[in-house]
């Protein structure tokens, strides 16, 4: 289960978002990444123990989506 602290800065990027206002600063852009990387790292999530471990599931979906694309594409 996740839970969210910041709830009311998580609706304020939504309501950004939502508004077309979506481009973010190179600034801003690093900072976020850089706090859902804390927010990652303070749940144990990264860094991964195993970076490759499912990896072939990952590849199998990928390659399930691009074929699908591909298909929708040349209608």
């Amino acid at each position: 289960m996740l839970m969210i602290i910041n709830g009311h800065i998580l609706k304020a990027l939504d309501k950004q978002f939502i508004r077309g206002k979506g481009r973010l600063s190179h600034e801003k852009a690093f900072k976020l990444f850089e706090a859902m990387w804390m927010e990652a790292k303070n749940m144990g999530i990264v860094p991964l123990k195993d970076p490759m471990e499912g990896i072939d599931v990952d590849i199998r979906v990928a390659r399930i989506l691009n074929s699908c694309s591909k298909l929708s594409s040349r209608r």
